[in-house]
């Protein structure tokens, strides 16, 4: 096996050799100024919460003009930063890099589910990138090991509002998208007991 494996270490790289040495690996690493990450959320939490909130989320868009995307699409939150967030929803006509088909440019709705592992990156670096962006308009960040969302809806683009739901029967309105989803159904299945 002589496979090139994207090394985890505190090298730097450009976008360019980090574009090429993904593409060629096949697997997902995110990209902060120069620093290869790998791309965690591969637990049994994660990945409920990640299915729970695309059928809940999929079902009250279908047959509007929103694409859902999970876990998979790249995202460029300007260039030189790249993630993977957990959920991405794009309004109308999804735009891609023109040089990378698979790197989206303007997604509306940005999920992310946090771990311990992952948390102050997400709540950093990702968060800043995200609240950034023209295009984005509502950002989750979902914790894995505890019943809570919060989420960051903009108002203009200088001024956020920012909500906390900790209940189950709580309902949670991505106005950005026209949809209500509670966290009863989020966390569907998962006992925090564990």
């Amino acid at each position: 096996m002589n496979e090139q494996k994207i090394p985890q270490s505190e090298q730097k790289y450009s976008v360019e050799d980090y574009l090429r040495l993904e593409k060629k690996e096949g697997t997902k690493h995110e990209f902060y100024n120069g620093r290869v990450l790998p791309k965690s959320g591969l637990g049994r939490k994660h990945n409920l919460i990640c299915s729970n909130m695309t059928v809940a989320i999929g079902s009250r868009i279908l047959g509007q003009k929103y694409e859902v995307y999970v876990n998979g699409i790249k995202v460029r939150l300007n260039s030189r930063n790249f993630t993977y967030p957990d959920l991405v929803v794009v309004s109308a006509n999804p735009q891609f890099d023109s040089n990378e088909t698979d790197i989206l440019l303007n997604p509306t709705v940005i999920v992310e589910v946090i771990s311990g592992k992952t948390q102050t990156n997400d709540k950093t670096e990702k968060l800043e990138g995200y609240l950034s962006m023209d295009s984005v308009r509502e950002c989750l960040l979902v914790k894995e090991n505890e019943l809570k969302v919060e989420q960051y809806a903009k108002q203009n683009p200088k001024q956020w509002m920012y909500k906390i739901y900790d209940g189950k029967d709580e309902i949670i309105s991505l106005d950005a998208i026209n949809c209500k989803i509670s966290l009863a159904e989020i966390y569907s299945q998962i006992n925090m007991a564990n």
